[in-house]
């Protein structure tokens, strides 16, 4: 009992510093990247999957593309997660993809783990919370929506309410699904 409680502690400490040096990052570098602009090429991203495949996002053109970032200790994401793979899936005929990229380190690669199970989309960790032309994430959950043609139709960091629910998924993304 007594190391579970200290594997707990450790997890919790952990978590807590991961998130104070997010806050630490987020002062020290812009959060939105200068070169996102809606109607202009997305900029690329690959996720690499949990079980080793790479998916890119300049290969996925002719299909919408969510990019997702999120994290297993954030509870927004934890909240908006299941909403946005039972989306995923109800429209995955008409060519919608989700990404998503945790921020969780390796060692909290079980939680990531056991939180993707339950998810219709492809997970993978992102790394580092620099990610390229969207910039370094430092809010979570964070979205972009790519349109068929490649092209950046949602910047998720122009949202007040960072996290998807029915009515955003279906005002953003459906008339992209219409195309």
């Amino acid at each position: 009992m007594g190391r579970m409680v200290m594997t707990d502690c450790r997890k919790q400490r952990r978590t807590m510093l991961r998130a104070m040096l997010g806050v630490a990052a987020a002062l020290a570098l812009p959060a939105r990247a200068n070169e996102l602009h809606i109607g202009q090429m997305a900029p690329p991203l690959v996720l690499t999957t949990l079980d080793g495949k790479k998916i890119a996002t300049h290969d996925m053109q002719g299909q919408v593309v969510i990019i997702t970032f999120w994290a297993s200790y954030c509870e927004p994401c934890r909240d908006e997660l299941p909403l946005l793979s039972s989306y995923a899936e109800a429209n995955a005929a008409r060519g919608l993809r989700v990404l998503g990229f945790a921020l969780d380190g390796p060692d909290m690669m079980d939680d990531v783990k056991k939180f993707a199970a339950k998810l219709s989309f492809p997970v993978g960790l992102l790394g580092n919370p620099y990610a390229g032309g969207y910039g370094r994430i430092w809010r979570m959950p964070v979205s972009f929506v790519i349109a068929r043609d490649g092209k950046l139709a949602h910047d998720g960091w122009l949202d007040k309410e960072p996290s998807w629910t029915a009515e955003s998924l279906h005002r953003v993304v459906d008339p992209l699904l219409d195309t």
